[in-house]
């Protein structure tokens, strides 16, 4: 079985964010970054199948150079190769369609990925390379096992959950608790410089959305404590200070 996880390279959710002087970029100075932790859960899965019925493990990256610090670390947790196509990743179309056209060139069986990055939490890649493959697609899961061609996942829905079985190639995303993420130990960030990280580039896509600017959320005011016995005032302050109701 091979296995396909990719990966995005996000900020520390402890960074303290700021932005560039036009509000257009995020503003990257001290800026700690670390692979998307939902990434993480579909990583270690990735890597617990193959541990335990065979296969390879792939992850893939869309971005510049400065994300290989990231891509090794997961080559330490267990990856066995790594691919990185050389390009920012401007939407989630354009990653998609990146994740698409090598995803296809590589013949894997599953594709994994966390169900979004704490970043923007756009919660649309995997859907998006499901369709361009014209693979299904389980998003997001808690739990997936895989028997010979099948697939056997488990999600939430509301008022319980549902086990969804499903034959491969597949594309899912992972969420709390599919797994439990690994630190790399010393041997595996041994052997992670020489296992393989091949650099693509990316290929041409029409970029369907731009960001016209960023800005942090407004400070929090003061609380104001009212008399249980007052609701009138309550109802007033959530219609025409909160602007709730």
């Amino acid at each position: 079985m091979k296995i396909l996880v990719c990966i995005s390279n996000v900020p520390d959710t402890t960074t303290k964010i700021s932005f560039s002087p036009d509000n257009k970029e995020l503003n990257t100075a001290g800026v700690q970054f670390v692979i998307n932790p939902y990434d993480e859960y579909a990583l270690t899965r990735a890597i617990e199948l193959k541990e335990n019925q065979g296969g390879t493990v792939t992850v893939l990256n869309v971005g510049l150079p400065d994300t290989e610090a990231n891509i090794r670390k997961a080559l330490a947790i267990g990856a066995d190769d790594a691919i990185r196509v050389n390009a920012k990743p401007t939407d989630a179309f354009f990653v998609a369609q990146q994740i698409a056209y090598y995803a296809k060139e590589g013949a894997y069986d599953l594709i994994l990925m966390g169900k979004e990055s704490v970043d923007y939490n756009g919660f649309q890649v995997h859907g998006m390379v499901a369709e361009l493959l014209g693979w299904p697609a389980i998003v997001p899961a808690i739990k997936l096992d895989v028997s010979g061609t099948t697939a056997t996942l488990e999600r939430e829905i509301e008022g319980g959950k549902e086990i969804v079985p499903v034959n491969l190639p597949l594309v899912a995303s992972a969420q709390q608790p599919m797994s439990e993420p690994r630190i790399p130990n010393m041997r595996g960030i041994m052997t992670a410089r020489t296992k393989p990280l091949k650099v693509v580039e990316p290929i041409s896509v029409e970029v369907k959305t731009k960001t016209e600017a960023y800005s942090l959320p407004e400070k929090k005011s003061g609380v104001k404590l009212i008399d249980p016995a007052n609701a009138g005032e309550l109802i007033t302050l959530l219609r025409n200070e909160a602007k709730v109701i």
